[in-house]
């Protein structure tokens, strides 16, 4: 099992003739995922790598059954991009783009949040993974082989690593929510996706520094979740009070900081690791037990 996609996900790549599109689609390709149509509304009617293009996301559902967007296109188009996907009413819209202006991002989300049809991972995100069955984004498909751990988390290259620490025992479904300070699906989301999920009995949730994200999934967890967390938060060395950049988050005095969160996770029975490897090793502990 997994969660939002599986091997019926069929992949639509906006932006696949641009480098990162081409790129990504060719490693989305070789991973073994459905990457059915392409999107570039000027050069519809070529392909990349056998992929036809479309010059519309309608056009590309229409014609080959897509179900899921990935979305390479340049900051500055990505708020267009991601409104074409949710006016098609795709029902997954992975939003890669880094640097998209916050206001566009609440824009697109708002709206697709009105049209109540799309779910939207990202912006700034590595994508999300179900290995060996299908993978949307940029996450190596080779990391990890599937397996029975949920992972959600705000960066991209911990994803990474932790998929590689708890390689031995596999994941279900692994997506990189993104770490602007607006994005479409959260933490939140996850954990509910991963709690109703047969095929997932842990879950790994790794925030950062900055906001209450954490502090809200954490009393999510206590009231809503009854699988096992293992938690790691980003960013215990930092100073307080400096901006960082990765999330745009202020640390203000005991607002927002690592300990903050960790103690918040903590107090709702969530174990959580001081170092990513630290983490992995909860995590390994618990399913030996399971």
């Amino acid at each position: 099992m997994a969660i939002w996609l599986d091997e019926n996900s069929r992949i639509v790549v906006q932006g696949i003739t641009g480098s990162e599109g081409t790129k990504h689609t060719r490693r989305m390709l070789a991973s073994g995922a459905k990457v059915v149509a392409g999107v570039n509304a000027r050069k519809a009617g070529q392909k990349v790598d056998d992929v036809p293009v479309f010059g519309s996301v309608t056009d590309a559902i229409e014609q080959t059954g897509a179900n899921v967007s990935v979305i390479f296109v340049p900051p500055k188009f990505t708020k267009d991009a991601a409104i074409e996907a949710i006016d098609a009413a795709i029902p997954l819209a992975v939003v890669i783009t880094e640097g998209v202006p916050v206001h566009d991002t609440t824009e697109f989300f708002a709206y697709g949040q009105s049209k109540g049809t799309t779910r939207i991972i990202g912006p700034n995100c590595p994508g999300i993974a179900s290995p060996g069955v299908s993978n949307a984004g940029i996450i190596p498909a080779d990391i990890t082989p599937g397996g029975r751990i949920g992972l959600v988390s705000k960066s991209g290259t911990l994803t990474y690593q932790m998929m590689y620490e708890l390689r031995e025992f596999g994941f279900s479904t692994c997506v990189g929510i993104g770490g602007d300070p607006v994005i479409g699906t959260t933490h939140i989301d996850a954990l509910d996706a991963f709690q109703a999920d047969p095929g997932t009995d842990a879950i790994v949730m790794i925030g950062e520094i900055g906001g209450d994200a954490e502090e809200r999934a954490a009393a999510h967890i206590e009231a809503h979740v009854s699988k096992p967390v293992v938690g790691y938060v980003a960013g215990f060395t930092a100073p307080e009070g400096k901006t960082m950049g990765h999330a745009g988050a202020i640390v203000s005095g005991s607002s927002g900081t690592a300990q903050a969160k960790k103690e918040a996770l903590e107090k709702a029975g969530v174990r959580v690791g001081k170092t990513p490897s630290e983490t992995a090793r909860l995590m390994a502990d618990i399913m030996r037990s399971l």
